[in-house]
């Protein structure tokens, strides 16, 4: 495993994305379990991306228009309806003093979600784990599950240092009511571009 695997992995997973912009909100609303929670479902959303690009079943994607305008218009309408639940009082950025188990689960889950309904991460991972991976390596497919197992740590770690962050100022920002409603809405304008570059995008 190269240096330049190690960086190019952390470059793409600090970057911010729905990934991120998730985990801060719900670091920011709910405290630092959450934001846990919500890393652990993040880097949960990436197995099927991990496995479709290992197996060859991203190639559909790439190859099939109707395919992945299907998965892509899922994605754009799911981030449509997190920007909604963002901008509702009692929705995702609802300030709560502790999580209980069923709710870290709800929180979970809604991270799985939003990295599964991104179809360009499978034909991310299709052109980016390859390029790791020598011709002459006897075991490409452990080499890359390998890789994938290292990316999904990388994730994990990153994802809870956003996460903890954003619980740590949490104190600062949920006590003022207009600060809240600024990032209600930050935070929904957020998805709101989130969802409309993943609906431009072109496979």
């Amino acid at each position: 495993m190269g240096i330049e695997f190690l960086i190019t992995s952390l470059i793409i997973v600090a970057s911010p994305g729905t990934g991120v912009l998730y985990t801060l909100a719900t670091g920011l609303s709910h405290g630092g379990r959450a934001s846990v929670a919500a890393a652990f479902g993040c880097t949960v959303g990436i197995v099927p991306h991990m496995a479709a690009a290992i197996f060859g079943l991203a190639a559909l994607l790439h190859t099939s228009a109707l395919a992945f305008e299907i998965f892509k218009y899922a994605g754009v309408a799911y981030l449509l309806y997190m920007a909604w639940n963002a901008l509702r009082e009692k929705g995702a950025l609802h300030v709560t003093e502790d999580v209980r188990p069923g709710s870290a689960l709800r929180v979970s889950v809604t991270a799985v979600l939003i990295n599964i309904l991104n179809p360009k991460l499978s034909i991310f991972f299709l052109a980016f784990l390859p390029q790791f991976i020598s011709l002459d390596d006897p075991h490409p497919v452990r080499r890359m599950l390998l890789l994938s197992a290292v990316f999904m740590a990388m994730t994990f770690v990153v994802f809870v240092g956003y996460g903890l962050f954003a619980a740590s100022v949490r104190d600062r920002i949920v006590s003022r009511p207009q600060v809240m409603n600024w990032m209600r809405r930050s935070f929904a304008a957020a998805f709101v571009l989130l969802g409309v570059r993943l609906a431009l995008a072109d496979r």
